[in-house]
């Protein structure tokens, strides 16, 4: 059997051996799957694999086996490559059959040739999914995965000094030499003039390689949805079940590492012998879905699944045996852990605990269904009363990001709100998603803070943005700009708004600070809290937000109706103060309350904590509206 070496660094062996066996039947490719996947359960087999998330690209050896954390950007147009093609060697006439599944260069011997002709040639298709790593992905989450990595990765067993060197000085040349850049193609009809330059699989790709004027090609945007974003992006190529993923998904792959520097290669127009009425991609086009590999690598995707979460604290899947031992064994001990949270948050928010409850509520809200157009389970919170141009509502989000995995602060400026670019609209020159800020993996936590805001003109951007900002809110979505019309992106994005007064973006829940402490230094004051802190109780936090979120939760008959007779009761003492979208805020509350506490269902002690904790926020509110004589 192959050792671990083998289905690691050279996972083309076993598929070529598995190819062999099972050649002329299809099944070869369903045994190549099969065998991954249980090479993969063994203990730990997982950690073995090195991540493109973790290890440098140059770190890696070629056509070895990797696995990558991502989100899918874009989808490009599915591309036509040859799955089964046959060698003929002119001289002796002997003929070998070749699998073209998960590379990208065909490869056959020095005396060899394609035949392009061959009966046994098999045309397939895939899928390609441009992938960043996933948007606002927390530090503590980065360095937990690489603490977990058991790979061995290092300079001297990537690729040897002359590779390494050519795949990097020649990917540059090409960029500032575009004479020098050829490349022979096996688009149908093509000569094939023997095995000399590595060839192309994909036909359609052989179309449209135009030449790029010298010094004049911008630098390559690997489109992350946020500024400052580091880490690679990568061209995941998909060959089964492509239909079950979307935009927005986050997957983990693992598959074949692809870094082949003729990938990087544009034929110029002196080498181009191709029917120019086939040249349908424009240059900026080719620039884009065919970037230097040694920037973008290609990873041929052998088995790949959606992330439940990407918290490395709690397993990748809850419904497995294992992964119910170790939520049950939580859950027995959830009371405390929610007790030190909850006295965490409050010292954060200057000891004020109702505002730290409802900032439970809020990390553990998730849209859990959609009724028509409504999001159910959305829950904005507007923590108002926030101190103005302090450095407070930084320390609250650097807070946030020590307890979530993924997250990120939009400060509400004049100058973010006009330039920035929110929605992700559609560029047809480049045929390809140019990303924009909204643009985030499910479960997100989007921090809004208001504070910054001064008075100042909102040009077009500006109202677009706020607009998008609005829509993410209220419906949870994103409409994205495809020029001649919009398209819906269903999202699931926790949403906390800072600000001083009310909020000028919609909520469904206003929470007015009230400090009980004001520190002298506050700069002083919100770092001690997360130094004094231990490590293993901040990872039970981390736990315990991510988990509560994944729970099942139901209310029963019997309560449902004691909480109607409730809410008829409260009518009759107080119609005016008392709507349908109050008893929908109370039962949200209710809701989350009761997962809180590790409860699935809703008990009549929580419904009237519930009422309880709205009629504090309430009074709050209406005490605030009085000292100030207008509403918050």
């Amino acid at each position: 059997m192959p050792c671990v070496a083998d289905w690691l660094n050279n996972p083309f062996s076993i598929v070529q051996g598995i190819f062999a066996q099972n050649v002329p039947n299809s099944d070869w490719e369903k045994k190549v799957t099969e065998y991954f996947k249980e090479k993969l359960k063994e203990n730990n087999a997982t950690n073995w694999v090195p991540s493109l998330n973790d290890v440098p690209v140059h770190y890696l050896k070629p056509n070895s086996l990797v696995k990558f954390r991502c989100m899918v950007q874009d989808m490009f147009d599915p591309e036509f490559y040859m799955g089964v093609y046959e060698t003929v060697d002119p001289n002796t006439n002997a003929r070998v059959l070749h699998f073209g599944k998960y590379r990208d260069v065909a490869e056959c011997g020095p005396q060899q040739e394609i035949d392009m002709n061959s009966s046994q040639t098999v045309t397939s298709e895939r899928q390609t999914f441009y992938c960043v790593p996933v948007p606002g992905e927390s530090a503590w989450v980065k360095e937990a995965y690489i603490s977990a990595s058991q790979a061995r990765v290092s300079p001297s067993t990537s690729y040897t000094p002359s590779r390494h060197k050519r795949s990097y000085e020649e990917d540059e040349d090409m960029d500032l030499h575009p004479s020098k850049q050829k490349e022979q193609h096996m688009g149908s009809g093509g000569d094939i003039h023997g095995c000399v330059e590595p060839k192309r699989l994909e036909t359609e790709a052989s179309a449209g390689h135009h030449l790029i004027s010298p010094n004049c090609s911008p630098p390559l945007d690997l489109n992350f949805p946020l500024p400052g974003e580091k880490g690679p992006a990568c061209l995941v190529k998909v060959y089964e079940s492509w239909d079950s993923f979307k935009v927005n998904d986050v997957l983990e792959v693992y598959g074949i590492l692809s870094v082949d520097p003729v990938l990087s290669i544009v034929n110029n127009e002196e080498s181009s012998a191709l029917d120019p009425m086939e040249c349908m991609d424009t240059a900026e086009e080719q620039r884009v879905h065919s970037p230097p590999a040694s920037l973008v690598p290609r990873i041929h995707v052998i088995l790949a699944q959606k992330l439940q979460h990407i918290n490395p604290l709690l397993p990748a899947c809850l419904n497995e045996e294992e992964s119910k031992t170790f939520v049950s064994n939580f859950m027995s001990e959830l009371s405390p852990v929610r007790a030190e949270l909850l006295g965490f948050l409050t010292h954060a928010l200057l000891g004020d605990s109702l505002a730290a409850e409802y900032l439970i509520l809020h990390l553990i809200s998730t849209v859990y269904a959609r009724r028509d157009v409504l999001p159910l389970g959305k829950f904005t919170v507007n923590l108002s009363g926030c101190p103005r141009n302090s450095i407070f509502t930084e320390h609250i989000y650097r807070i946030i990001q020590q307890l979530v995995p993924a997250s990120y602060r939009l400060q509400m400026t004049i100058e973010n709100m006009n330039h920035s670019r929110f929605i992700p609209h559609k560029d047809y020159t480049a045929n390809r998603l140019v990303s924009g800020v909204l643009q985030l993996a499910s479960n997100t936590s989007l921090v809004v803070d208001e504070t910054q805001l001064e008075q100042g003109q909102l040009d077009t951007t500006g109202v677009h943005n706020v607009t998008a900002l609005g829509n993410l809110i209220t419906w949870q979505k994103v409409d994205y700009d495809f020029n001649y019309h919009q398209m819906e992106f269903p999202c699931n994005i926790n949403v906390l708004i800072t600000s001083e007064g009310r909020s000028l973006l919609p909520s469904d829940c206003q929470v007015h600070l009230q400090p009980q402490i004001i520190p002298p230094n506050m700069e002083e004051y919100m770092n001690s809290l997360l130094t004094a802190v231990l490590p293993s109780v901040l990872n039970k936090f981390r736990i315990y937000l991510s988990l509560l979120r994944l729970l099942d939760y139901s209310i029963s008959d019997e309560v449902t109706k004691a909480v109607e007779e409730d809410f008829v009761e409260m009518r009759k003492n107080d119609p005016e103060s008392i709507t349908a979208d109050d008893l929908h805020r109370t039962l949200l509350v209710a809701r989350f309350l009761s997962l809180s506490a590790g409860q699935t269902t809703l008990s009549r002690e929580r419904w009237l904590r519930a009422k309880q904790l709205e009629a504090l926020r309430k009074a709050r509110l209406q005490q605030q509206k009085c000292v100030n004589g207008n509403e918050l």
